[in-house]
């Protein structure tokens, strides 16, 4: 997972810093624990929009009277 557009990567459940120059494996725990939250968050943020693609994709209900709230 890349978490775009920054240059850090989680490869096999570590989290790296890349650049053109090579890779750092990042150590600091605080650091890790913070990327593992902000990923976290991604996912969920991915998985809303998602959600709500797949929300506007199907049919309006029929059958409800007064509309929306």
């Amino acid at each position: 997972m890349r978490l775009l557009p920054s240059p850090v990567v989680l490869r096999d459940g570590r989290w790296w810093l890349v650049s053109g120059a090579g890779s750092i494996l990042v150590t600091d725990p605080t650091f890790t624990s913070m990327l593992d939250g902000f990923a976290q968050a991604v996912i969920a943020a991915d998985q809303a929009v998602a959600d709500l693609h797949a929300r506007q994709s199907e049919p309006p209900a029929t059958g409800h009277a007064g509309g929306q709230r």
